[in-house]
């Protein structure tokens, strides 16, 4: 218990350094248009301001995007040679059927009657409007863009989309060469088009945690991190480890994975994508505030991931003697994924220390998923589920209209009603059609398995 009270006493301290360094932050929430408008810098018009906030959605939604790439890359590393073309297909595959799912339901139960972006005033809800997404006319006017008010409907759908993918993303390396193909894209079917955007309109589209609890999550350490995490924790618990990782004397085996490189790359290209993952959730760019908020949210999300690259490079160099690689890789993503919950009102040294905490929770709790022999073959419980939470309480330390009690029970409250539908889902489908390939297939791998398409057909 003793090697715990290092992240105590650096979450003391950023709750120290952070009472000198809180400002009020706009975030995805549910109607931002009002506040937006008080900020319009002088002489720039309503239609240059719809125009440059729609841009920054654009830009960020091409960035996360891009962060689907290294979530295959960093699977791809981490698994064994003969899983390698298995997880490049499950990602490509999650992605589309996100996409889709998040179009023909998801995008109106997140945002009741639409979304913000078109004037809804619909707030404090549970569930929001079944129906398929709907984009504004071609080729919209002026007069026309009035109707949205904001942004283009098209831009908010295009960034929101990249999120929702982003959540199923997680699952996937986490039951990584145990579980086959299509109950596995069953499953993200069904987080994509209703778990996710259920618990996100809670927050995001104006629901009861906005508005009963006050809760603050600036883009997504809760809202899309945690529920990744808890939706891979399910998973996990039901799917059991890969044959051979865990002895009966409770020893454990590693299995190295396929390539470094790869994975080193794939921590890289989200580290890049992370800027448009936090930077473009100001979801505004129409004033001399706006952007300065969106360069200074980038500059504490990097800040965020220096802290814990470096946090879980100096603790494993402790511990074990040795600096551990993929620790400092899930260290990185870990800070990353602390400080998107509130990236705007901490300066670059207390958004540092924010990430520090994420990088040091995956050192320590990363053999206590092995005690508990809990597989997760690329560490997205740590990274996701663990610093997720740990990234939203610490919310109350820069941000002043952040409550203690209205984080939590946001924490609890999202993360019962994640895993225990994800539980129900996961449960189904392996009572109905199975969740794991036969001993023999696993042996030989899912690349010949189940894809037919070997990643290394020269490496025997």
């Amino acid at each position: 218990m003793t090697g715990f009270k290092t992240p105590l006493k650096i979450a003391g301290g950023v709750a120290l350094a952070s009472l000198l360094l809180s400002l009020p932050a706009l975030g995805q929430d549910a109607a931002p248009a009002e506040e937006a408008a008080a900020t319009l810098s002088e002489g720039v018009s309503a239609d240059v301001v719809f125009i440059l906030n729609s841009f920054l959605m654009i830009l960020g939604g091409i960035l996360v995007f891009w962060m689907a790439a290294g979530f295959a890359m960093v699977e791809a590393g981490m698994v064994r040679t003969k899983n390698v073309s298995m997880q490049l297909l499950k990602n490509v595959s999650l992605f589309a059927v996100a996409c889709l799912m998040y179009y023909v339901i998801g995008y109106n139960l997140m945002y009741p009657l639409g979304n913000w972006a078109m004037g809804s005033d619909e707030t404090g809800g549970y569930l929001g409007a079944f129906g398929i997404a709907i984009l504004e006319a071609v080729g919209i006017t002026a007069d026309g863009a009035d109707d949205f008010s904001y942004a283009a409907t098209s831009s908010d759908f295009f960034f929101q989309v990249m999120f929702c993918a982003t959540t199923a993303s997680i699952v996937s390396g986490t039951l990584a060469e145990r579980i086959k193909l299509l109950p596995f894209l069953i499953f993200t079917a069904v987080l994509t088009a209703l778990i996710y955007p259920i618990q996100a309109s809670w927050k995001w589209g104006g629901g009861f945690l906005d508005s009963q609890f006050g809760f603050l999550d600036f883009a997504g350490s809760t809202v899309v991190h945690s529920v990744g995490g808890w939706a891979a924790l399910a998973g996990v618990i039901l799917l059991g480890a890969r044959r051979g990782k865990y002895n009966a004397d409770g020893s454990v085996n590693a299995m190295p994975g396929s390539s470094m490189p790869l994975a080193t790359l794939g921590v890289f290209i989200l580290w890049m994508g992370w800027y448009g993952f936090n930077g473009a959730s100001q979801l505004a760019m129409g004033s001399v505030g706006d952007v300065a908020d969106v360069g200074r949210i980038m500059a504490n999300t990097n800040a965020g991931a220096v802290g814990g690259a470096l946090a879980a490079l100096i603790a494993t160099a402790i511990i074990y003697k040795k600096v551990d690689l993929t620790f400092v890789l899930n260290g990185a993503l870990a800070g990353l994924v602390a400080i998107t919950a509130e990236p705007l009102t901490p300066g670059l040294g207390t958004a540092s220390l924010i990430g520090a905490v994420g990088g040091l929770i995956v050192v320590f709790s990363v053999p206590l998923l092995d005690r508990l022999k809990l597989d997760d073959v690329v560490g997205a419980i740590p990274v996701h589920l663990l610093a997720g939470i740990w990234g939203t309480i610490a919310v109350v330390f820069t941000n002043p209209d952040a409550t203690l009690g209205g984080q939590l029970i946001s924490i609890i409250i999202v993360g019962i009603f994640v895993f225990v539908v994800s539980f129900v889902v996961w449960f189904i489908l392996k009572s109905i059609m199975g969740l794991r390939p036969t001993a023999e297939d696993e042996d030989l791998g899912l690349d010949k398995a189940e894809v037919g398409v070997e990643a290394y057909p020269e490496f025997k």
